[in-house]
């Protein structure tokens, strides 16, 4: 048996092809809402899908909350912008019909990302596709408390499943410009940045030669230039918030 946990938050967009996706290997659903206002809850309703309000912290304290509910062992764990492929979808199956016995492994979906409707060859600091753990037991692994690209660990072997799940994220320019803001201060606010303008302009240009020229992001038009700002500008506002906030809070002579 098999529990799903998804989070959501203004979810709309995809929700109902993710769900469609998810419905041929869940046993149980445990759907974690952040607070939604758009049309999230009654697509939910329709699909006959309980959800329950949490408020927001970390993506990995919704997530490991979620999987605190599940009344299976095993669980997969989904964001409302990732939607399973079918040869994913039967990988999942096959695991599920030779048995969830074996809890020391877990399973990575093959995740490929896409930026404004498009595919992409990164989206700073991933490249695509990347290979996240979704399906475990939840007594071996669990998500680390990290406040930006935490991820699920645990002492187990990894296997990838075959298949392509679509990772539809950065749907408009204000979603880009958004989360590139509420990232960066994450960052700051949680990790070690030295505050320092000169090191932001060095991070700045190497990100623009690693990220957009030689991994070819290039070639790929305008959503690979989007990418590209998205790169530099990720790598340049840490180090400049962290400087800001430095001098701002430095006691006056």
């Amino acid at each position: 048996m098999l529990s799903v946990c998804l989070l959501t938050f203004n979810s709309e967009r995809l929700l109902k092809d993710v769900i469609r996706s998810l419905i041929p290997v869940a046993d149980e659903f445990i759907v974690i809402d952040s607070g939604s206002t758009d049309g999230t809850l009654e697509i939910l309703n329709n699909f006959g899908i309980p959800c329950q309000y949490h408020v927001f912290s970390t993506h990995a304290q919704q997530m490991n909350y979620a999987v605190s509910l599940a009344k299976n062992d095993w669980v997969l764990c989904m964001d409302s912008d990732e939607i399973l492929d079918d040869t994913t979808i039967a990988a999942i199956n096959q695991v599920k019909e030779n048995g969830l016995d074996n809890e020391g492994v877990a399973y990575s979906l093959s995740r490929y990302w896409f930026v404004l409707g498009k595919p992409v060859r990164t989206i700073y600091p991933v490249s695509s596709p990347d290979y996240p753990i979704r399906l475990y037991n939840r007594h071996r692994v669990k998500f680390n408390d990290s406040p930006v690209d935490d991820a699920a660990e645990g002492d187990v072997e990894r296997k990838i499943l075959p298949g392509r799940v679509r990772h539809d994220t950065f749907y408009s320019l204000h979603e880009v410009f958004n989360k590139l803001n509420n990232y960066t201060s994450r960052v700051v606010k949680y990790k070690n940045i030295r505050p320092s303008l000169g090191r932001g302009a060095v991070s700045a240009f190497g990100a623009m030669f690693k990220w957009y020229l030689l991994n070819g992001s290039w070639k790929d038009g305008k959503v690979g230039f989007v990418t590209g700002v998205y790169a530099v500008s990720y790598s340049f506002m840490k180090y400049f918030k962290a400087w800001f906030y430095a001098t701002k809070n430095k006691p006056q002579a």
